[in-house]
């Protein structure tokens, strides 16, 4: 044999494998929401995973813009059969793929792993994703609502920042004074809108309330916690000088400085450090709980298996146990604001125990863990109907074209009857 002949030989039993390896890639396609809060997140996840796991490629689509919208596209990309292999999806949002057949059950995957629950999968981050006793979901991201508060103008204002009120009177009394200061400031905003519903259960769950009756056959939040939170939003309105904002424009607000105090999610804290870029203070306090049995809502996105075929299946797991593990999570946190869905990183100074010491802003959700309960999921068909018919009946609140007391009568009546029969 010449030895060109021996040199192509060895060249070719060289390339052998990586031509193997070529022809084996998986292609994985997923799809998340909040591309504002999460692009910088994915990038950095697609990276890591992608050199710990060679053969699979991750391709992003566009981002859903907001948690409705995530699950109207996935909807319609069911039906036209081009769903992603996993998509994140809100929490309160996933029993829609449930109920429909869409979501992949995971427990044959779960069952194949050596230690679940000492990888940091605990039972109660578990829970938010189980369906009828089968688990569906694996948490990503979680959030509380907490309040921001520029502390510049809390001081102008006369307030004390090291002793924020705890209550919505003082918030209310707070808020009036800092208006007062002038210059086109805001006094306070409360977020509202956030996905229809999210901190209107806040309110509601805060005062001791729920969204529906225990048999899941009438709506309870017109009872005396749903009437509280109802004429609290009202009150915000009325007394304290509240803007009808758009929810784009209130963070921009926020972040201008000329803001007091926001509601908001603990997710945007990454996105409030890099917006107000020191031109301020600002800090974070707790969400005010007046009621008895006071609980709040767990905000948030979970990631659900859509792919059909077993090695996408193979590929999409290792995915979702790689975003949701130790090692995902460490990276999502430091890039938002969330808590982690993994129970490791906290306590690990080479993970998140250093960062929390350091940022006493992620700590105030952590501090809301007692209070954290499932974010409600209405039943049935029409529950992205329910959740809008609640957003419209708080704009008329807001904009102070209804009564509180009348909003709350029609988003009830509303509501009773897009509930299945």
């Amino acid at each position: 044999m010449s030895r060109f002949l021996r040199f192509v030989l060895s060249a070719t039993l060289i390339l052998l494998p990586s031509l193997a390896l070529a022809q084996t890639k998986i292609n994985l396609e997923v799809q998340y929401p909040l591309g504002f809060i999460l692009d910088k997140v994915f990038a950095e996840l697609k990276t890591e995973f992608e050199k710990a796991n060679p053969d699979i490629t991750v391709t992003y689509r566009p981002a859903y813009k907001e948690y409705e919208d995530a699950a109207q596209t996935a909807l319609r990309q069911a039906i036209t059969k081009q769903l992603p292999d996993v998509a994140l999806q809100a929490i309160n949002m996933q029993r829609l793929f449930v109920d429909r057949g869409i979501a992949v059950d995971i427990s044959p995957f779960i069952a194949k792993e050596k230690d679940w629950k000492g990888d940091g999968f605990s039972d109660s981050m578990m829970a938010l994703g189980t369906f009828n006793g089968k688990p569906y979901g694996l948490a990503f991201a979680v959030s509380t609502p907490i309040i921001y508060f520029n502390e510049d103008l809390v001081v102008k204002a006369g307030g004390d920042p090291n002793n924020f009120p705890k209550t919505w009177d003082g918030i209310i009394e707070l808020a009036n004074k800092i208006k007062a200061l002038g210059n086109d400031t805001v006094g306070l905003y409360h977020s509202w809108q956030i996905t229809g519903n999210w901190l209107w259960q806040a309110l509601v769950f805060s005062h001791g309330g729920a969204m529906m009756s225990a048999d899941e056959k009438a709506v309870a939040f017109n009872g005396d916690a749903g009437q509280r939170s109802i004429e609290l939003l009202g009150r915000l309105v009325r007394e304290g000088n509240m803007p009808d904002l758009a929810h784009e424009a209130a963070r921009s607000t926020f972040f201008a400085g000329k803001m007091g105090i926001w509601t908001e999610s603990t997710s945007l804290l990454r996105v409030a450090d890099d917006s107000v870029g020191g031109r301020f203070k600002w800090r974070t306090a707790t969400f005010p709980v007046p009621g008895p049995n006071a609980k709040l809502p767990t905000g948030g996105a979970a990631a659900l298996m859509f792919a059909s075929t077993p090695e996408k299946q193979a590929a999409a797991w290792r995915f979702m146990k790689f975003i949701t593990g130790a090692e995902g999570a460490t990276m999502m946190v430091k890039g938002t604001g969330y808590m982690p869905p993994n129970s490791v990183p906290a306590n690990d100074p080479k993970m998140l125990k250093s960062f929390y010491e350091t940022r006493p802003n992620h700590l105030t959700s952590l501090a809301q863990q007692s209070f954290m309960t499932a974010w409600y999921a209405f039943p049935g068909e029409n529950n992205l109907k329910i959740i809008s018919t609640i957003k419209d009946r708080l704009q008329t609140v807001v904009d102070k074209s209804a009564e509180p007391k009348a909003a709350l009568a029609a988003m009830s009546d509303d509501d009773g009857k897009l509930l299945p029969k």
